[in-house]
């Protein structure tokens, strides 16, 4: 176990968490990290990519010209690829570009991103995050409190807490999240993670 600052909304440390070692205070391996986005992007592409090929354009029925006689190359469909407006060649078609990785990689790659911004102290623990209603305004001067009004933010809050998501999906370079929506991705795409020690203390059981 290591300890690690809690802060308040107004930005003062109130206590620390116990933070498992496994998860927050391992090596981080960079190359199984950088598996798994790949693998997640991927995952994430719809594959709805196409072109139209000789075949699928209209027109080019007929032949152009005829065979002989013209002193230029012969041509049977002004659909060729040759021919302005005709089909595409070896073009993108619809596929899936779904990737496999194992799950032990998966976790490992959390815990080396959870370890990774404890080591660069981007990790932000709160004591709660709580918002009686929906507001904004809260949540941006949350942020200032913290210190890290000005970077890119990753938010990590219990996934049926609507007020929280809704007072901070509209600030600029905010992304919040569920904590069953949490990915190596998610997690490693900002400047400042912040969560409460509660879903710290869970990423640690889980990911153990």
């Amino acid at each position: 176990m290591s300890k690690y600052a809690i802060k308040n909304v107004e930005g003062a440390e109130v206590g620390q968490a116990e933070l498992s070692a496994d998860v927050f205070g391992i090596e981080p391996n960079i190359p199984v990290i950088h598996q798994v986005v790949v693998c997640q992007d991927s995952c994430a592409r719809q594959g709805t990519h196409a072109v139209k090929n000789r075949h699928d354009v209209s027109g080019g029925g007929a032949k152009p010209y005829r065979q002989k006689g013209t002193g230029r190359a012969r041509q049977g469909s002004t659909r060729a690829a040759q021919w302005t407006g005709g089909g595409v060649v070896f073009g993108p078609t619809p596929r899936t570009h779904n990737k496999r990785i194992n799950n032990k990689m998966v976790k490992l790659a959390m815990r080396s991103v959870l370890s990774g911004k404890v080591a660069d102290q981007e990790l932000v623990l709160v004591d709660a995050l709580s918002f009686e209603k929906p507001s904004t305004k809260q949540a941006k001067a949350l942020l200032g409190a913290l210190g890290i009004g000005d970077k890119r933010v990753t938010i990590v809050v219990p996934d049926d807490d609507v007020n929280t998501y809704l007072s901070f999906r509209n600030l600029a370079g905010v992304n919040v999240i569920g904590v069953s929506e949490a990915t190596t991705r998610t997690l490693i795409d900002n400047g400042a993670l912040v969560m409460t020690a509660d879903i710290a203390n869970q990423f640690g059981e889980v990911l153990a």
